[in-house]
């Protein structure tokens, strides 16, 4: 059985080399701001968000590598501002691998995630070092004292400084949620919304779980919000409700096919000729085959 993402990048050149973080940043509403921080390809295409406020601050999610995990540590401390908690809202290693160089900076950050989410990093963590420590290299966790696991929370929301950060189920799927911040109009974290790339469609091998995605895409939407930072996103993407309605169509996209291909390689073909020109078409190989029975995953 092959797990999430552990192949992508293993014909490569049998090594991971880390490129430097990119990020952006903005004032919001309730005295809070905001940045993102753009991992490159190597580092999955991840969006790790720093919502600040006047002296406190709450990380959203970690990345893949630790020069990555130590950019942002760098970041932060720049600031000036207590990190008082690093939220983790999904058990994929590309949240978590990298937050080793955040904690050391900042010891008594609290490190949290649902328990759903820990009981899965707990099960898969050293099957994940396993196929990753010999690719990272010193660009990652090698050991399981190498990686920080999150302590189980079952809170449904987080606060910075009298602004609540709400933490948002999504029914019908497995570890699956994004976190909205009210006074920010804003929706950052999970894995539910993609924008420049091919959408990881391996996890959600039915048509159940991706109608139950498409539902929570409709949600977001509902809400309205100003900002959605995509959880991956190529570098300059839109981002917003563009990025949303991307997914979502691109979801849409992927069940029409399915149905009308005979096999993967059809359906590949189908979707790259209606999304020729997005980023990781390797993402689209992987979720074509086990869409269509070809690959078993997870």
């Amino acid at each position: 059985m092959i797990t999430r993402r552990e192949t992508l990048k293993m014909a490569a050149a049998g090594f991971v080399t880390a490129l430097p973080l990119t990020f952006a940043q903005a004032d919001g509403g309730g005295g809070l701001a905001w940045t993102f921080f753009q991992a490159s390809e190597t580092g999955f295409r991840r969006t790790p968000v720093l919502l600040t406020g006047d002296k406190d601050a709450i990380l959203i999610d970690g990345g893949f590598t630790l020069p990555d995990g130590k950019a942002v540590a760098d970041a932060i401390k720049a600031t000036g501002k207590r990190l008082t908690t690093i939220y983790v809202s999904c058990n994929d290693p590309d949240y978590y691998f990298g937050l080793r160089p955040i904690v050391d900076v900042f010891p008594e950050a609290k490190v949290i995630a649902k328990p759903v989410t820990v009981e899965a990093i707990k099960a898969n963590v050293q099957a994940k070092l396993g196929v990753w420590g010999p690719q990272l290299k010193e660009n990652g966790p090698q050991t399981l004292a190498d990686v920080v696991i999150p302590q189980a929370s079952d809170a449904t929301s987080l606060d910075l400084e009298g602004n609540a950060i709400e933490i948002v189920e999504v029914p019908g799927m497995h570890d699956r949620r994004y976190l909205f911040v009210p006074v920010l109009e804003a929706v950052f974290g999970g894995v539910l919304v993609d924008s420049g790339n091919h959408v990881w469609i391996a996890d959600t091998a039915t048509t159940e779980l991706r109608a139950a995605w498409i539902k929570a895409l409709d949600g977001i939407a509902a809400r309205a919000p100003k900002i959605v930072v995509p959880g991956h996103q190529v570098e300059g993407a839109a981002q917003g409700l563009e990025a949303v309605a991307f997914t979502r169509a691109y979801l849409i996209a992927f069940e029409e096919e399915v149905s009308r291909t005979k096999d993967s390689s059809e359906l590949v073909a189908a979707m790259m000729k209606r999304y020729p020109d997005l980023a990781d078409v390797s993402s689209l190989e992987l979720g074509a085959k086990v869409a269509k029975g070809e690959l078993k995953w997870g």
